[in-house]
């Protein structure tokens, strides 16, 4: 009887143990979170349901704001797209990259020059902890093969190397400020799976659902390991397009049909995480390149309350809508300290147990104990370049403008002496100077910039090239 006993508490024992090792062999990705991150074209700060539009209906990016964190001082490095790209993956103002330039604001498909391999990507930081990388949609870092995705850390890549309205071809119809719509022949765009194009031009019209079918393939392939995940969808930048599914049906007409598709692509990706099992271990972030494109009036997004737009330093061309998801990493919130692309490089190495490059300056601080509610936020200051030139500067609640020029256009440089002064905490909308009421703020702000510029050293310049 004891034998038997003994006996049973052996196999007792040994299917415990087999039962932890199959736990263990179907969560290897536990200690190391999964990251994606959704970085969609020219969307404004009020261009979704949870930062106020009335109109468009995002219905998913509403729900993962209440699951997670909405960030509504949240910043990217540049109001364009280039310099606003290479910022986020290498947490490095793209003035030390060369990746800014106050000649060309982007690369072209004629320009010869992109990031370079020196600089420190994201996806490279994160493969030395074992994790699979992956870049989809609109790369704009250089569209040569010494530059794009994985000569930089991903192990794969499925998209266009630049921006949607380029590779224009001559003698096609012009891109109109109104409700039509154009259509993909009339932009030779690429459409490149990791170097070689399959795809030429590019359809338009189905290119986010595509984009969105690769990064659900990928989920369910890497759901074994950790994963780093950066989607890029190329819209709403003009030229606007959607898929026959959405069209018609938004409120907003066809810049809302296109917002509305994002939102249902996040959702897919969502679902996708949820199917696999690894949605408690993933945080998920969803923001802007840059404010919208005002110039093209109805086919631009909206900036809500805050001034500006793409291609200008005042808040409407840097402040994003920002979402924060993860339920098993992510405390759900309001956060209104500041953030910004800048800051995902050092806080993803953080949460991954990667190293964070020493052999260089970063403009990024760890966010992690903001997303775990355990915490504030490192980040007080935020330059606002244009190009290589530094037009404004917020620290804490105050920001001044040194120089402004309208977003696009041949205006001139317009420099303030003394420079204009807005508390953003009571003005977000930057109406009411109080340069006259605060000298000793603007002195403060100038040595910010002053001690920052030491700091700086010039670099080839690769948009010029």
């Amino acid at each position: 009887m004891n034998k038997l006993v003994q006996n049973l508490f052996f196999i007792t024992l040994l299917s415990t143990l087999f039962s932890v090792s199959d736990a263990v062999q179907a969560h290897p990705q536990k200690g190391k979170p999964n990251f994606v991150v959704i970085f969609v074209d020219d969307m404004g700060y009020g261009d979704l349901g949870c930062f106020g539009h009335p109109t468009i209906r995002t219905p998913v990016l509403d729900r993962l704001s209440v699951e997670g964190q909405r960030w509504t001082n949240f910043y990217v490095a540049a109001s364009v797209c280039t310099p606003s790209r290479a910022g986020l993956l290498t947490g490095r103002l793209p003035v030390r990259s060369g990746m800014a330039s106050n000649r060309r604001r982007v690369l072209f498909p004629n320009s010869k020059g992109g990031l370079p391999s020196s600089e420190i990507t994201i996806a490279e930081a994160l493969k030395t902890v074992g994790y699979k990388t992956a870049a989809i949609g609109k790369w704009h870092l250089g569209h040569l093969k010494k530059y794009l995705p994985r000569q930089h850390g991903f192990d794969s890549y499925y998209g266009i190397p630049y921006s949607n309205d380029m590779d224009f071809v001559r003698g096609s119809p012009r891109y109109k400020k109104d409700e039509s719509e154009s259509k993909s022949e009339y932009y030779n765009v690429p459409l490149i799976r990791n170097e070689e194009v399959i795809e030429r031009p590019a359809n338009q019209k189905t290119i986010v659902k595509r984009f969105t079918e690769e990064a659900v393939r990928l989920i369910g392939e890497y759901k074994e390991e950790p994963f780093f995940i950066y989607l890029a969808h190329n819209l709403p930048h003009i030229p606007l397009f959607r898929s026959k599914e959405f069209e018609g049906k938004s409120q907003r007409g066809i810049y809302g049909d296109v917002i509305e598709e994002i939102d249902w692509s996040v959702g897919e990706v969502v679902r996708a995480l949820k199917k696999n099992k690894v949605d408690q271990n993933t945080v998920l972030i969803f923001t802007s390149d840059n404010g919208p494109w005002h110039i093209f009036n109805t086919h631009g997004g909206s900036a809500g309350l805050l001034r500006g737009a793409k291609g200008g330093t005042f808040e409407g061309g840097m402040r994003e809508p920002t979402v924060i998801w993860g339920p098993g990493i992510v405390k759900p919130g309001v956060v209104t300290e500041m953030g910004a692309t800048l800051d995902l490089l050092p806080t993803f190495c953080s949460l991954a147990g990667a190293k964070v490059p020493t052999d260089r300056i970063l403009d990024g601080g760890d966010l992690s104990p903001v997303f775990k509610g355990k915490g504030v936020s490192p980040r007080k200051t935020v330059f606002f370049y244009r190009g290589t030139d530094i037009f404004a500067v917020r620290h804490g609640a105050f920001k001044a403008h040194f120089k402004t020029r309208p977003e696009y256009g041949r205006s001139k440089i317009t420099e303030h002496n003394p420079p204009l002064l807005y508390n953003l905490d009571h003005d977000p909308s930057e109406k009411y100077d109080l340069s006259k009421k605060h000298p000793e703020v603007i002195e403060s702000l100038k040595k910010i910039v002053e001690e920052h510029r030491k700091g700086v050293k010039e670099v080839p310049n690769q948009l010029e090239l």
